[in-house]
């Protein structure tokens, strides 16, 4: 592990937490990824290796633990009690991106909000029965097509067919998708454009943005760049 060399706590601490991909790894420990492969998941284009070795860093330092999972299949992760605490660090460097930095276009991967929406979903509002929806995301470069699986409680992102009826079709602009999850854009302003479409069962388009589906910072209100330059 690359050092400052400082006795600083700040230094000490960014030795750890500054790492490429760390705080993502943190914060995806903390809304319930156990496994090797729901980490990686969650964290689009960092390779196996490369979490392998974070996870044996984070191990060391004391940030994460693991045990071998019931059926001798892998390990299963979990934050410690310093891990839980560095997630405070990740969530005030969430509600300063939140409240400073513009949602860019590079930003825009539907996956990622779709997989963080599927984290946040109130698992006392979900349907009690199997749902599927679909989702098409227009507006990159390649349309994108997933499905949300319900059963049980339990919700998982295919990105296959998962060889059940589909319930309800969500057609979406990226762009649009990814800023209702952030909290920038109403779900009601959406629809109302055609950004967002939905189509089959009614009960479940009228009850799907009602399971809490947003990201935790959808709260925070962002700083618009105009009026920053104009206040310097």
């Amino acid at each position: 592990m690359r050092t400052y060399g400082q006795y600083c706590p700040i230094a000490r601490g960014a030795e750890i937490f500054a790492e490429r991909w760390t705080p993502l790894i943190i914060r995806n420990l903390y809304l319930g990824c156990g496994s090797f492969s729901e980490i990686l998941e969650g964290a689009p284009g960092l390779s196996r290796t490369l979490l392998s070795e974070r996870l044996k860093q984070l191990e060391w330092v004391g940030v994460v633990e693991s045990n071998p999972k019931p059926d001798g299949r892998g390990r299963h992760y979990e934050l410690t009690s310093a891990g839980h605490d560095l997630f405070t660090v990740c969530q005030s460097l969430g509600e300063w991106g939140a409240h400073w930095l513009e949602i860019a276009p590079q930003h825009l991967d539907p996956f990622v909000a779709l997989w963080s929406m599927c984290k946040a979903l109130r698992r006392d509002r979900l349907p009690d029965r199997r749902v599927v929806i679909r989702f098409d995301f227009t507006g990159r470069p390649h349309r994108e097509r997933y499905w949300l699986l319900i059963e049980l409680g339990d919700t998982e992102i295919c990105k296959t067919y998962p060889g059940f009826d589909e319930d309800l079709y969500i057609t979406a602009e990226a762009e649009a998708f990814v800023k209702w999850h952030a909290g920038q854009l109403s779900w009601s302003q959406a629809t109302r454009e055609d950004r967002i479409q939905l189509d089959g069962d009614l009960s479940l388009a009228r009850a799907f943005p009602t399971w809490n589906a947003r990201s935790m910072f959808a709260h925070i209100m962002p700083v618009s760049r105009t009026v920053t330059s104009h206040a310097g």
